[in-house]
């Protein structure tokens, strides 16, 4: 699970900002034709924001490259990442609004979502690699286009580990583009529903399978379940810690950060898997990403997971004695 460590960054985030309109504890999912009231709204920033917020928070060297507009959204995200003390170095600055923006629908147990972006022109993912030679490249979502696969295959060339995640992108693994993507991913971490949706898996053993002939390290979100992954052949297990959760928007992309951060400090698969599940439960105890955990927080959440490995458990019981029939 080590890195390469070329001469660069830590963490380089691509990918764009967003503000999260959070209506949270509603009482049942919103339907059409009905009127639902929220206990709460929060106005949070998101999008690949989270990813960089979350990583400075536990203290990792991290630029986010990303584009800002004139617009009162753009505002918002950038005095909030400033406020955090977030490097600017990646940012671009735009003449026109350039809004992208989230409205979420929060229950106890999911979310929906309705989102709205400007187009824009993100830049080249090839120069910034060779600019920033951070050690991991993070994509918030699942990318396949002709420009992003060159870059991921010169990031493998640079000794760069590239962590994508899914989101819900509607394509599969036949999709053009979809397995070059995959193949040149170190760490892909879809949801459940994503994981099943892209391999077309009738179940989640399956979907696990197909991915793995893809990746090496394939990580799968459970939600309150908690999380699974795989490397090197050997599964782990996760149980979230029990909690109450306000609002589960910013999540994910804590929960990725907690695996990268135990993958920079060098921790074995499980442990990063641990932090991943701990990064986002703490995550969900406030609206959108607000409750990211530091280090600090970490160290607490991590003394309530529990970790069970398949493969090793195997193992254990194959090394165990066979015992002779009882004799009376």
């Amino acid at each position: 699970m080590g890195t390469d460590e070329p001469d660069g960054r830590e963490i380089l985030v691509v990918g764009a900002y967003f503000v999260d309109l959070i209506f949270h504890g509603l009482p049942e999912p919103v339907r059409p034709g009905r009127e639902v009231f929220a206990d709460g709204f929060t106005m949070m920033p998101g999008g690949a924001y989270t990813l960089a917020m979350a990583a400075h928070r536990l203290g990792h060297d991290v630029v986010w490259a990303t584009d800002f507009g004139t617009d009162p959204f753009s505002t918002h995200v950038l005095h909030a990442a400033r406020a955090e003390g977030l490097d600017e170095s990646g940012f671009r600055h735009q003449p026109t609004p350039l809004r992208s923006l989230t409205v979420a629908l929060s229950t106890p147990e999911d979310r929906a979502m309705v989102s709205f972006q400007d187009p824009s022109s993100p830049q080249p993912l090839s120069s910034l690699l060779r600019q920033y030679r951070p050690r991991v490249l993070m994509v918030p979502q699942l990318r396949y286009d002709a420009d992003t696969v060159h870059a991921l295959k010169l990031a493998r060339h640079l000794g760069i580990t590239v962590v994508m995640d899914c989101q819900d992108v509607a394509v599969d693994v036949d999709t053009p583009g979809v397995r070059a993507a995959l193949a040149s991913t170190d760490i892909f971490a879809p949801n459940a529903e994503e994981a099943l949706r892209l391999t077309r898996a009738p179940t989640m053993d399956d979907a696990i399978s197909r991915l793995t002939e893809l990746v090496p390290t394939v990580v799968i979100k459970l939600g309150s379940a908690g999380a699974t992954a795989t490397h090197d052949g050997e599964r782990y297990d996760i149980a979230a810690p029990q909690i109450s959760a306000l609002d589960t928007t910013g999540a994910g992309d804590c929960f990725n950060v907690g695996f990268v951060h135990g993958l920079l400090a060098g921790w074995p698969p499980a442990k990063c898997l641990a932090a991943a599940v701990a990064c986002g439960t703490a995550a969900t105890t406030g609206p959108g990403s607000s409750t990211a955990p530091g280090t600090a927080d970490l160290e607490r959440w991590l003394a309530r997971t529990t970790i069970s490995s398949r493969a090793a458990a195997a193992r254990e019981q194959r090394r165990q004695p066979v015992q002779p029939p009882a004799t009376h």
